[in-house]
């Protein structure tokens, strides 16, 4: 007997809207079938303005039970990502059933939605308070996903709910047990020095590390890196929080990526964008190209899955690795699976250390139908 195949995606780039949306409904019903539990529809700021029509369509058309979409400067599906020009991508899957809300700014999740359930949640990035969100994800819960980024002011983008338009707050769905989900939130950086206590701190002024002026470590660490490492410091510094100060050490997925936004020579402070409490530990972080293959590639290579929907920054794509293609190539090698669908984000949401943050600069995925590789 022939496994049945659960989930389906699709990518149009045909500027013609209504040629796109038959060409992603046509190859999805020829490979899962009509009557999926939910869709997900990604377009790109040519289709905006049709977004709610679109989103009725793929529902009639599919028979789709429940519709999730949002509008994004690029796009990506299969092996493939489509960046700043027309485009659409379809991914499709029979779940079983799904509960989708929509969040205004600044609500909570809903309590009691069950046990064993994952969130994908889209959110318009001038409304949406992720933190208030991320806050009430129960325990043992996941969330994945991101900020729509097709419009550059408010009111510029489209979030879908079944047959609704939406132009601020959120979109979520709750995913039932049993799909074999996963996330997997690759940063994109890597460690330069020694992790140091915090030991003075107001606000986002970290004062102190380790009983020292914060700006006189953070300059020994300059000087002892070589020409490279301290190049890619002055380009674009970042900074780790440890999520989980009970481990003994601390390594990849161990710490929160915020960047260093600034640093006052007379007190000797560094300004970061965050809000550490004295006595977190930090350790300050480059971001390239080559680092973030590396961490990526690392994340995915124990791990095989049916499907993901994948919310990466509009800062990585070409504009980190010189071409397109990167993320979804990796993950596709990876995972070996192309059945991957997603959007370039105006920030990513997934968990790290077992809280779920707000990124930026991360690709984040939900994957589905995950077996550990051999």
């Amino acid at each position: 007997m022939v496994e049945r195949v659960r989930f389906a995606v699709a990518l149009s780039e045909h500027p013609d809207a209504g040629v796109a949306i038959g060409e992603v409904v046509g190859q999805v019903l020829e490979r899962i079938g009509p009557g999926p539990d939910m869709a997900v529809l990604f377009l790109t700021a040519p289709h905006v303005a049709e977004a709610g029509r679109l989103g009725r369509v793929v529902r009639e058309t599919l028979g789709a039970r429940h519709l999730l979409g949002a509008t994004a400067v690029s796009v990506l599906a299969h092996r493939q990502e489509v960046e700043e020009t027309s485009a659409m991508v379809l991914w499709a899957g029979h779940t079983g059933p799904v509960d989708l809300f929509r969040l205004e700014p600044g609500t909570p999740l809903p309590p009691d939605l069950g046990d064993g359930v994952s969130f994908l949640a889209i959110g318009d990035p001038f409304s949406f308070d992720a933190d208030a969100l991320l806050a009430s994800v129960p325990g043992g819960t996941t969330l994945v996903g991101g900020l729509a980024s097709a419009g550059s002011r408010p009111g510029g983008n489209r979030l879908l709910l079944d047959d609704e338009v939406f132009t601020d707050g959120a979109v979520v769905a709750a995913l039932p047990a049993g799909l074999g989900v996963r996330p997997l939130v690759s940063q994109g950086c890597r460690p330069v020095g020694d992790p140091f206590t915090v030991t003075a701190a107001t606000g986002n002024l970290i004062r102190e590390l380790g009983g020292r002026p914060a700006l006189t470590r953070l300059e020994e660490i300059m000087a002892g890196a070589d020409d490279d490492e301290r190049d890619l410091m002055r380009r674009g510094l970042h900074i780790g929080l440890v999520v989980d100060e009970h481990q003994g050490s601390f390594g990849l997925g161990d710490f929160i990526i915020r960047a260093v936004i600034g640093a006052d020579r007379s007190s000797g402070a560094v300004a970061i964008g965050d809000r550490p409490e004295v006595g977190t530990t930090v350790q300050f972080h480059v971001r390239d190209a080559r680092t973030a293959s590396a961490e990526l590639a690392a994340l995915v290579q124990p791990l095989r899955a049916e499907s993901a929907l994948v919310f990466t920054c509009n800062g990585r794509g070409s504009h980190l690795f010189g071409r397109s293609g990167h993320d979804a190539e990796h993950l596709a090698d990876g995972l070996d699976t192309t059945v991957l669908g997603g959007m370039f984000c105006a920030g990513e949401m997934g968990p790290i250390g077992g809280r779920h943050f707000l990124h930026g600069f991360t690709a984040s995925a939900l994957l589905f139908g995950v077996e550990d590789a051999d």
